[in-house]
């Protein structure tokens, strides 16, 4: 199936990370021109080669997402690359710390939903005027399934993905009207450097890596395992592209879970 995206302008935060690069990878096989951002530049350095584009199509970025700066600064910098902006997708975040309520201090929940919440809404607020100019465009937030699954001792993480996903929701019905179609997706637990630090902040030295899988992903309805960050990247892609044109507001599980109804 084309999906319709070559030459289309991507912006994808969270780049280097194990999701961020499928994605970038997926929408550059495609062959869209990507910009994405990265916390530092010897990342960026490192990525660059791997991902074999032709000259020009990719373009990295240091931004700190934690900076409305820095967000907007990345904005206009992908536009000034590129020429213009038509797929944003927030991806950056963050899996924040476990710990019950009365434990838990306000700065670990500011800092989770700062890059998880805050960075996704200020990421919108400067690429959304030129999505409204033109009309046309998408927009996919890599939320989780944690935006419909409560975890005990993980109210910070699992209350920004909530979050999140209210927040899509809304600028989904709010850029609709222009033409621009919002949607999330939900990965369960993915194969990434990030599920590792989970399962070490759930566990500790109590389970291999391999119980751990074995406990989080045995009730899926398919394989018994974590999702691939390229499984993730697929669903990115889907939702981004002109054939989901007819889809809004959506979260979409990538979990190989029966999932109740959103």
């Amino acid at each position: 199936m084309d999906l319709k995206l070559r030459d289309k302008v991507v912006l994808v935060t969270g780049g280097t990370g194990g999701i961020g690069t499928a994605i970038v990878k997926g929408f550059l096989a495609e062959g869209a021109k990507v910009a994405f951002s990265s916390t530092s530049q010897a990342k960026i350095d490192a990525l660059l080669p791997k991902l074999e584009a032709a000259e020009g199509q990719v373009a990295g970025f240091v931004a700190d997402m934690n900076k409305e700066e820095d967000i907007k600064n990345l904005v206009e910098a992908a536009k000034a690359k590129f020429g213009t902006l038509d797929v944003i997708v927030p991806n950056a975040g963050y899996e924040g710390k476990a710990h019950p309520v009365q434990d838990m201090s306000l700065e670990l929940f500011e800092q989770t939903y700062m890059l998880n919440v805050f960075a996704v809404m200020l990421i919108l607020k400067y690429a959304a005027p030129t999505l409204i100019e033109k009309k046309s465009g998408s927009v996919v937030v890599v939320a989780s399934a944690a935006a419909y699954e409560p975890t005990a001792g993980n109210s910070a993480y699992v209350s920004s993905k909530y979050a999140v996903a209210g927040l899509t929701k809304c600028v989904a019905l709010e850029l609709g009207p222009v033409g621009v179609h919002v949607n999330y997706v939900c990965p369960g637990p993915v194969d990434t450097p990030m599920m590792l630090r989970i399962e070490k902040d759930f566990f500790g030295d109590s389970m291999t890596h391999e119980e751990a899988m074995a406990m989080l992903a045995g009730n899926y309805a398919m394989d018994k395992r974590y999702a691939t960050p390229e499984e993730v990247a697929n669903a990115v892609l889907y939702l981004a592209s002109e054939v989901s044109a007819h889809t809004a507001g959506m979260g979409m599980h990538v979990d190989s879970k029966v999932s109740a109804p959103n």
